[in-house]
């Protein structure tokens, strides 16, 4: 196989876990493998990483952030 034709992996420095229950629900946030906190909507993590002194340009880009569970927009348990 060549390099070409291997899939590309991110690995990106901030990752969304799914959505957990409470109240409200929320989403564990981990930077470089190291749980930072709870995020209830997007700004937390847009915090969280500022806090890491990462600059997010784009919530969309898999080599900047990984939702694991859902997406941006995902905030309830389904």
């Amino acid at each position: 196989m060549t390099e070409i034709a291997s899939p590309y992996i991110s690995h990106p420095r901030i990752t969304v876990l799914g959505v957990q229950r409470g109240t409200p629900p929320f989403r564990i946030v981990e930077i470089d493998g190291q749980v930072v906190g709870e995020a209830k909507a997007v700004t937390d993590v847009l915090q969280a990483a500022a806090a890491y002194g990462i600059r997010v340009h784009d919530l969309d880009d898999p080599d900047v952030v990984r939702w694991v569970g859902g997406d941006k927009f995902t905030w309830t348990v389904r």
